[in-house]
């Protein structure tokens, strides 16, 4: 690993260079075990630890298939997916593991009594398989966490609806935690040039899924004037759904649950803020019984912020804790759109605001090959910016995963895999001049 680091970092380095690079046998990895899943049996998810379940290892490097790439990784992220496999909840991932494995003699390789999480990275390609044309070692990438066999027509219109879709380092194996990472070549994306490895690596999956939520005609089709209601909206997700609302001259109204996250919204341009803490809404009475004048209060306040009008889209991910209130809060003929829901799956709303209100209700579920090409495009153009707060060294990791399960944090956490520190990696230092106040917007909060 020190050879290819080295190589990495020197200015010089060709793509034969690359080429020539010998591949260790070994890398280090974040993981979990087959054997642990159990662990947290009777714990309430609040007091499930990533730092007990996540450890930093040795494994092997695996086979290069056809398509496919090995990527040294610089930093990757920590997303909500990496806590819910960490806690192994709703279940335990090693079940995705096994149905993949059973696909093929080359899918056999996923799984494994450990399974390699973390589904982002920025990194420099070392290997292609065969059939690999567009990229090459030595390049500089970032992935998107879509992995899609598309051998069924259902997948070609949208790769998302491909059968056997599955997000990557967390429904696959050999994720990005790590020093050495396994993707398809259609996941790769070019790096943005004025950003950090630590930065680059940050947007992939929530940038992404944001993108079709809210900009997509797969997602909402939010156009300009539109009132986005937008949940956390200081968050992993919240803070790229609010970067697309003003980006795309929507109004964004930002649900967050303290000064600070206000402050973070504000940074970015949005002005109308709820701080649902400060003026105490609970939708809930009780575990089963939701409370509809709660609904009512919350969608007086957005009117007050809005002049009058009503929501045209609500940017939903937390689920039970907020679905009834959002269903209740959006006018007439008007869309919420849902992934996620990080408070609990199971939804309830009161369906004479939907049914007889013209509303819809549209699932939205990461983003195809093109949705993420998009989304990193306008990352590349200093359209919008990562919003890194805090960056951890990959022995770290637990600690990272915990503070986004006990929502410690702002925006995004990255963690550095061989990058042995913060900021390397930039090639455009003039661009990132222009930038700099908005990448750093997080990180000075």
């Amino acid at each position: 690993m020190n050879e290819i680091l080295d190589a990495i970092l020197a200015p010089d380095t060709t793509r034969d260079d690359f080429a020539a690079l010998a591949l260790p046998e070994s890398y280090r990895a974040v993981t979990v075990h087959k054997d642990e899943a159990d662990m947290f049996a009777g714990l309430p998810s609040r007091e499930k630890d990533p730092r007990k379940s996540l450890h930093v290892e040795d494994v092997p490097v695996p086979e290069l298939g056809p398509g496919e790439a090995l990527v040294a990784v610089m930093a990757s992220s920590v997303n909500y997916n990496s806590v819910w496999t960490s806690i192994f909840e709703p279940m335990s991932t090693f079940g995705f593991l096994e149905r993949y494995g059973k696909l093929s003699e080359l899918t056999k390789r996923h799984d494994l009594p450990y399974h390699v999480i973390g589904s982002d990275l920025a990194g420099v390609v070392l290997r292609t398989g065969p059939g690999v044309n567009a990229w090459g070692p030595g390049d500089e990438v970032v992935a998107h966490c879509l992995s899609v066999e598309l051998e069924s027509s259902d997948g070609h219109n949208d790769t998302m609806l491909d059968p056997e879709q599955r997000i990557w380092g967390f429904e696959t194996n050999f994720g990005g935690l790590a020093e050495i990472a396994l993707v398809k070549s259609n996941q790769l994306m070019p790096k943005p040039k004025h950003l950090s490895w630590e930065e680059a690596a940050a947007p992939g999956l929530v940038n992404s899924t944001a993108y079709r939520q809210l900009v997509s005609r797969n997602g909402a089709g939010m156009k300009q004037g539109d009132n986005v209601l937008i949940w956390g909206a200081s968050g992993g997700l919240g803070s790229y759904a609010t970067q697309f609302a003003l980006a795309g001259g929507a109004n964004p109204i930002c649900v967050v649950s303290s000064d600070k996250k206000a402050d973070i919204c504000r940074a970015m341009g949005a002005e109308a803020i709820i701080d649902r803490n400060a003026e105490g809404y609970k939708f809930w009475k009780d575990e089963q019984t939701q409370d509809p004048r709660e609904w009512k209060r919350f969608g007086k306040r957005i009117r007050e912020l809005t002049g009058g009008e009503d929501i045209d889209i609500v940017f939903e991910h937390p689920g039970r804790e907020t679905f009834g209130a959002s269903v209740y809060v959006t006018r007439k003929g008007g869309t919420i759109t849902t992934c996620a829901s990080t408070s609990g799956y199971m939804h309830e709303y009161d369906n004479r605001y939907l049914w007889m209100s013209l509303k819809r209700i549209i699932g939205s579920h990461f983003a195809n090959y093109r949705e993420a090409w998009e989304a990193n495009r306008l990352i590349a153009k200093g359209k919008i910016h990562p919003t890194l707060s805090k960056t951890y060294t990959l022995e770290e990791t637990g600690q990272a995963a915990y503070d986004v399960h006990r929502n410690l944090h702002q925006g995004k956490v990255g963690v550095l895999a061989l990058a042995p520190e913060e900021g390397m990696g930039v090639r455009d230092e003039e661009m990132r001049a222009e930038h700099l106040d908005a990448i750093n917007r997080f990180r000075n909060v």
